[in-house]
């Protein structure tokens, strides 16, 4: 099949009919299909169930350090979970809070504390006249909404296979003392699943912010979530980096078990230099007594080490590798060549980022809509939901089972190419 826009008008008019054809036949299967978030599938769930006898009435629940987990006390963590999260992201467990059972609890909190107590001394955000912060696009939908909760400006900038637009980024930093954040996703990013390359990294490190308050929120949320065993991205530590630099504190590193354990019953953790945790212990004292030291502990006896983590990943990795092959492979068979989209090929993370013909990605979720199939509303991936070109479709393969990702791989392909006709016969 040739690329559409090469058609003539009477040859789109053919194609239009075919896939009309086609598609009045997907809406008669009944299909019920979810694409919309990155939900782990139920086997991966039921693959942690161990997790649930770590512990029992006749465990001992003292830690290492000798502190009973059932009582008050350890404000930042039991020493073994600090060393687990450390793991995970590749920091010195002397760097790490560990707290709840989500990472976004503990973004939301930072930002929050900035607003109404400031950062190190500085004035408090919520008296300031503009605050802004910087959001690579396509990103993640909760940290913009975030932001967007607390009223603070929202600036785009480019997302490319090597991380964020770094002239833009150092350009903004250093010249508007108003901009106080980026937000990233570092490793497999959501949604386009890239890396950030050593070069990235490294300038990331030496930004020189006119804000003495700026903060990098590396939302480090894919750190071991590989598809493959032999194809594996890795990214430089970026506190480490910023210690090089002369910027210890410009970081706020953040993870969880959200997707290694269970959702919403893992725990999560943050890791920055000494003074900044000095900074937010005054809040934290005062927000909370500790965490919950029981799941730390149950984690711990769980997973033991990196080496076990890194063994339980590799069995999602079997899980989750033919969801996501199955994915490209319909999009590489049905798509390719057409000239009508482009979409990532990941090592790992959780999403597929696809690129359609500009103003075409919310009629593209609308017709998966009708004929069963729900994905990320086009938009999501943008601040304030606005995707300027309307043209990104963030694809989630987790949550059904490989022979369901065909049928929606399928669906979906037949709807980008029924949309991209009717664009290009509008032309």
């Amino acid at each position: 099949m040739k690329a559409y826009r090469e058609m003539s008008r009477e040859e789109l008019l053919a194609l239009k009919a075919e896939l009309e054809a086609a598609y009045e036949e997907a809406k008669g299967k009944g299909l019920k299909l979810d694409m919309s978030r990155g939900k782990p599938g139920v086997t991966q769930l039921d693959m942690g169930m161990g997790l649930m006898d770590a512990l029992n009435s006749s465990s001992d629940m003292k830690t290492m350090d000798g502190v009973d987990v059932r009582n008050y006390g350890s404000l930042e963590g039991i020493t073994e979970a600090k060393h687990l999260m450390a793991d995970i992201m590749g920091v010195d467990q002397e760097n790490v809070i560990v707290c709840g059972n989500a990472s976004l609890t503990i973004m939301f909190d930072a930002v929050c504390r900035s607003v109404t107590h400031g950062v190190m001394g500085n004035t408090p955000w919520c008296k300031l006249d503009k605050v802004k912060f910087l959001c690579p696009v396509p990103g993640y939908d909760r940290h913009f909404a975030i932001t967007q909760h607390f009223g603070i400006e929202m600036i785009n900038v480019p997302m490319t296979p090597q991380g964020p637009d770094m002239d833009m980024v150092e350009r903004l930093v250093s010249e508007d003392e108003a901009v106080k954040g980026i937000w990233c996703v570092p490793m497999y990013s959501n949604p386009q699943g890239y890396s950030y390359s050593d070069e990235t990294v490294r300038r990331f490190a030496a930004l020189k912010p006119a804000a003495r308050d700026f903060r990098i929120y590396w939302d480090n949320a894919y750190a071991i979530h590989h598809l493959y065993d032999d194809r594996q991205d890795s990214i430089l530590d970026i506190l480490g980096e910023c210690e090089k630099a002369g910027n210890p504190d410009m970081v706020y590193e953040f993870c969880s078990t959200s997707k290694i354990s269970f959702s919403g019953a893992g725990i999560a953790a943050m890791a920055t230099s000494k003074a900044n945790m000095a900074d937010i212990r005054k809040s934290l004292a005062i927000q909370t007594i500790g965490y919950d030291k029981v799941n730390q502990l149950r984690h711990v006896r769980y997973f033991r080490n990196r080496e076990g983590l890194m063994e339980h990943m590799r069995k999602h990795a079997a899980l989750m590798r033919p969801k996501f092959e199955a994915v490209l492979g319909v999009l590489d068979s049905e798509l390719d060549g057409l000239g009508i989209g482009t979409w990532t090929h990941p090592n790992g993370g959780y999403f597929i980022s696809f690129e359609a013909m500009d103003g075409c990605a919310k009629a593209i979720v609308a017709k998966c809509k009708e004929a069963g199939m729900v994905l990320t509303g086009a938009g999501a991936t943008f601040p304030y939901g606005i995707d300027p070109k309307d043209s990104n479709i963030r694809i989630a393969p987790s949550f059904p089972t490989p022979e369901e990702m065909k049928q929606a791989a399928a669906l979906f392909a037949l709807c980008v190419k029924l949309v991209s006709v009717d664009k290009l016969l509008a032309c």
